[in-house]
């Protein structure tokens, strides 16, 4: 008996088989032709690209319409539409050149029509207009190199320096983006003159032109935290149980809560704290890192405030012998809106920290006031990940 139901279970799986087979419907006809040639075809030039229309040709053997074009001599793109399209957009265009394109209709066999042949005239690329606004200067330890990218392309915008004087050069960084404005800075070396580069690429490999300027880096060096304290002082936003200020210079901002400084929830914004460096610094500039996670532009994540210097505090907390050495507000590299971040604006807000310069070179100073005048979303609480410091002590 056992054996009689595995015999009939068998054969129903192989007629149940056999019926799937017999049931597939294979419309694709192997002898039929190629289909007709498109026509009524227009074409208009974007940045770095070209939009193609056409009217599509009634045969039901139509599949896709391609076109196959070149970007650079020897380097074959290829663009398809489908049937149910009368667009095709060209992209990867380095140059405002005229380029000649093939365009074909192809059927459900694969099929292609005779080409038809036309020329596109891209709009300037985006590594041309993008190269056009870069500039690069000189900045304490290093260089800063600043763009516009208005397209939001996805562009690298590669620094480079010549090592020994004679065109030997050497990649410093390469900075990827697709934000509408890009800055960022390479720090750690001497202030000894160097010639450096720039130049902006796409995802196809077209390059611009390159800028390259002699500049001197500005001396400075990473201020030492271990004699820094927290001042106290009478109207500083005291501390929270385990998110002391003192997380503020502990070398760590990786961890939300153990390597982080936060204020009481609902503390009245503006609110400030006041540090004791210990020695009299020149700063040059200065890192704020972020909190990871759920306080990295948004929540309790500082978004404008002000530094004050003082080497002689009012007792009393006031700002009495306090001077303004400036007012900065945090940047956000993607640009999106709150709540939204890309891994650009973690490794810059969090893991590199945001880089903040002074408009006019500060006198030095023992005691610093970090005033938060406004947080992301918060409002009232401040997290903030590490304060770092560089410049030159003066005592």
């Amino acid at each position: 008996m056992k054996s009689y139901l595995i015999v009939t279970l068998f054969a129903i799986m192989i007629m149940g088989y056999s019926c799937s087979k017999e049931g597939r419907l294979d419309h694709i006809d192997e002898n039929a032709p190629a289909p007709a040639q498109i026509t009524d075809i227009q074409t208009k030039g974007t940045e770095g690209g070209a939009i193609i229309t056409y009217k599509i040709p009634k045969d039901p053997n139509l599949a896709y319409v391609k076109a196959i074009y070149d970007i650079q001599p020897g380097v074959t793109r290829e663009a398809r539409s489908s049937v149910y399209s009368d667009t095709l957009a060209l992209v990867g265009f380095g140059d405002t050149l005229t380029h000649e394109v093939k365009l074909f209709s192809v059927g459900k066999n694969e099929k292609a029509s005779d080409p038809v042949s036309i020329t596109v005239k891209p709009l300037t690329p985006p590594v041309v207009s993008i190269f056009k606004t870069v500039e690069i200067i000189s900045a304490f330890g290093g260089v800063t190199v600043s763009f516009t990218n208005t397209t939001r392309a996805n562009i690298a915008v590669e620094l480079m320096v010549d090592t020994t004087g004679k065109n030997t050069w050497s990649s410093l960084n390469t900075y990827y983006t697709a934000a509408p404005n890009g800055k960022f800075s390479v720090r750690g070396m001497q202030s000894v003159e160097k010639r450096f580069a720039v130049l902006v690429r796409d995802r196809w490999n077209n390059k611009s032109d390159t800028l390259i300027k002699n500049l001197t880096p500005k001396f400075e060096i990473e201020i030492p935290k271990n004699d820094w304290k927290d001042a106290n002082l009478k109207t500083d936003i005291p501390n929270l149980t385990t998110y002391y200020k003192t997380k503020l210079w502990d070398g760590k901002w990786d961890v939300l809560g153990s390597n982080c400084f936060a204020s009481p929830n609902g503390s009245p914004i503006p609110q400030w704290f006041t540090i004791d460096l210990g020695h009299k610094v020149q700063i040059s500039r200065f890192k704020e890192h972020q909190a990871p996670t759920s306080h990295l532009y948004i929540g309790s994540a500082v978004k404008r405030f002000e530094l004050w210097g003082s080497n002689n505090p009012a007792s009393d907390g006031s700002f009495d012998n306090w001077v303004l050495l400036g007012t900065f507000e945090s940047y956000k590299p993607s640009g999106l809106p709150l709540g939204q971040t890309t891994a650009e604006d973690k490794n810059y807000g969090n893991f590199l920290g945001e880089d903040f310069e002074f408009t006019d070179q500060p006198a030095a100073y023992r005691f610093i006031r970090f005033k938060t005048l406004e947080t992301y979303s918060s409002t009232g609480q401040v997290v903030i990940g590490e304060l770092t410091l560089f410049g030159e002590i003066q005592d």
